[in-house]
């Protein structure tokens, strides 16, 4: 452990070192960010000394719980900085962040493998005391002990220093990986003054590349590769070869390919990772790393993953290999196109879906206007859980577009507040997420409040028109806001098993995959939707057509989520740093057992996948599929009873969304339901229950 100083005073003119209330997001400044940083890790480790030294025999009350508050204040001090590096990205504050990421990895690190500090919880877990212990508790002593052995804390000497030296490099790799994809989405775009060259692009679409030429000072139309104006050029532009350069340099971000090739190339980064990644694994005894990931999730083992995933795959490849040849045929039938390329599928993906079931997702978006979407997300809650949700002005935010919310029951208690940020912009990293604030947690006899950030990258208001989503933005709201409610519907006061705290990770998607049902019922529709200059309803016709296409190329999308997630676990089963495959192999040989498409050899999407080499799901991605067994099956329980049925909607709030991670997540289900899951719902709603 570091050779400790003498605290400093606090500054108190540092707002990250003021954790009371919420974050004073506009007085942040990048400077402010490793000073704080500093003084809490030193105050932080002077407060374990003392710890160790006066607390023996140890409990709960006297060293469980300062462990807990001081992860916490930790937690508090580091949470803006971090949301703020993925909102307001800006050189300075990447600097301080990067500069920052050792230390807190050093800090974590010393921690787990103190071994005064892993002999203090096992004489907790050991003592009479430890049965007299909450739920909750005991969880999070359980965990503690299981990470202290995943962090080796039982290493001696050599090794112990190995997994130390591991663990910074790749907290410094993660980040680096995640910057090079955020430069790399940014730095490109396309320019277009022939209005021509854009037919077949909606208002929508021309209006935002309009305005974002026009904030460049350009004439004509800009596009980019933000999710918003990539999906929308890729499924509407008449003109293949725009179409061609946007797909080109969408899939070679951060590679040795592409217009940028090599300016912000992750290839390195990526073989680094997995070399790290493996050797930390078997450090600690493990075969490979997706046996060590595997330890702290709901499946058993690789076996397990690999045969739920190959049986799916097994169920949707007919279907799929049904559903591109009948994309060929059309593509060959409407335009004569015989050999259709990766750049063409959303394209004619999107004529075929509107020649057959005529509309397309650009009919919808005059009927989810941002404001009518939200408060209709709200209304869902109330129906299921009686709870109301009201938006609390002046708050300080770190953009004038974000909007502050607060929750509060039927018994007239807040039971959480969230903040609201919608809109693609500039410096923004791109896709949509939930993000912790603060927790929920037990202090001086008072909860303190669960906060969540709640972050999309959807089109701004345009023209004087407000955000008109289409209905899949809707469902990523909706997704997003499930997040959010198990951070905040926690009943839990203990910040290790609190919310989305201690869950499983493959049991995590469960409350954000349950929330999209509600975008599909015409119950809820009544109230979501509403025409942006009339208020009229989606017209039941749009929505007849909308349900009959839900699982319009099933198959295809089937096959592409369980392509990932197969290639994320080979790989981390399988990839040697001087072995006979690289990842680009690894990857080809997965694409050759399950995709009905393969892309050209120049696409590097493993160079842009975050969720695996930067985000939380190494030797995980299957999370997704997994988690939608569960809630497939808990939504089968309100198509019986009703979808807005309150009964079980309580059911669902207290036996899931209240309980956080006190408990393992099959003993939750089974609360709820009444029984395990199984596979039966979800291939009924995907549509391949034929199969």
């Amino acid at each position: 452990m570091d050779t400790l100083v003498t605290n400093s005073p606090p500054d108190d003119s540092n707002p990250l070192l003021n954790v009371s209330g919420l974050p004073r997001f506009k007085e942040i400044h990048p400077e402010h960010v490793e000073p704080a940083l500093d003084n809490l890790l030193e105050s932080n480790r002077a407060k374990l000394e003392r710890l160790l030294a006066n607390a023996e025999p140890y409990s709960w009350d006297n060293f469980a719980q300062a462990m807990e508050d001081m992860d916490e204040d930790l937690d508090r001090m580091w949470s803006p900085v971090s949301h703020l590096n993925a909102v307001c990205d800006s050189a300075d504050l990447r600097d301080a962040y990067n500069r920052c990421l050792p230390k807190l990895t050093n800090y974590a690190t010393e921690i787990s493998q103190d071994p005064r500090v892993f002999q203090a919880y096992l004489q907790i877990a050991e003592s009479a005391d430890f049965r007299i212990l909450s739920r909750a508790q005991k969880k999070i002593i359980d965990n503690t002990l299981r990470d202290f052995r995943l962090s080796g804390a039982e290493l001696g000497g050599d090794a112990k220093k190995a997994f130390k030296a591991i663990r910074q490099e790749l907290s410094t790799l993660t980040s680096r990986f995640e910057q090079n994809l955020l430069d790399a989405t940014h730095a490109w775009s396309l320019s277009v003054t022939e209005r021509e060259k854009l037919a077949g692009l909606p208002d929508t679409a021309m209006a935002m590349a309009a305005q974002a030429a026009k904030q460049d000072g350009v004439q004509g139309w800009k596009f980019t590769l933000d999710a918003p104006s990539y999906s929308a050029f890729m499924a509407y532009a008449d003109d293949g070869e725009l179409r061609r350069q946007m797909y080109e340099a969408y899939v070679c971000r951060a590679s040795d390919l592409g217009p940028d090739a090599n300016r912000w190339n992750n290839t390195g980064i990526i073989d680094r990772v997995l070399e790290l990644r493996g050797e930390m694994a078997r450090i600690l005894g493990f075969k490979h790393y997706a046996d060590y990931s595997l330890v702290s999730k709901m499946a058993r083992d690789t076996d397990e993953v690999m045969k739920f995933l190959l049986d799916l795959a097994d169920r949707s490849r007919p279907i799929a290999e049904k559903e591109i040849q009948e994309l060929k045929d059309f593509a060959w039938d409407s335009d004569g196109v015989s050999d259709i390329q990766s750049w063409d599928l959303s394209y004619y993906s999107e004529k075929l879906r509107q020649s057959r079931y005529q509309f397309c997702q650009e009919d919808l978006r005059v009927y989810f206007p941002v404001p009518r979407v939200i408060e209709g997300m709200f209304e869902v809650v109330r129906r299921l859980y009686g709870l109301s949700i009201t938006e609390k002005e002046g708050v300080c935010a770190w953009h004038p577009d974000v909007r502050f919310f607060e929750i509060v029951d039927a018994n007239e208690e807040v039971r959480g507040q969230f903040f609201l940020d919608l809109y693609a912009r500039n410096h923004k990293r791109g896709g949509a997420w939930m993000d912790e604030c603060q927790s929920r947690k037990l202090s001086v006899n008072k909860s303190q409040l669960p906060i969540a950030y709640l972050t999309c990258n959807f089109s701004p208001p345009l023209e004087g028109k407000p955000s008109l989503l289409t209905h899949d933005e809707v469902i990523t709201l909706f997704h997003e806001f499930g997040h959010g409610l198990h951070h905040m519907l926690t009943k839990v006061d203990y910040v290790g098993v609190a919310g989305i705290n201690g869950v499983a990770w493959d049991a995590v998607e469960l409350p954000s995959q349950f929330m999209e049902n509600w975008c599909w019922q015409e119950e809820t529709l009544e109230f979501l939707s509403g025409h942006y200059e009339t208020g009229e309803v989606l017209p039941k016709e749009l929505l007849n057509k909308m349900r009959t296409a839900r699982n319009f190329q099933a198959g295809m999308n089937m096959a592409r989520q369980l392509e990932f997630a197969l290639f994320d676990m080979h790989l981390y089963s399988e990839f040697e740093p001087n072995g006979n495959k690289s990842v680009q192999q690894i990857l080809d040989e997965v694409r050759a057992s399950v995709a009905v498409v393969m892309p050209p050899p120049f696409n590097r999407f493993q160079n842009g996948f975050s969720h695996i080499f930067s985000g939380g799901y190494a030797a995980g991605y299957y999370s997704y599929k997994w988690a939608e067994v569960l809630s497939a099956d808990a939504f089968a329980q309100f198509e019986e009873c009703g979808v807005f049925n309150r009964d079980t909607g309580n059911a669902f709030l207290h036996h899931i969304l209240e309980q956080g991670g006190t408990q393992e997540p099959i003993e939750l289900f089974v609360a709820f339901r009444g029984r395990e899951p199984t596979i039966d719902a979800l291939l009924r709603h995907s549509g391949l229950s034929a199969c």
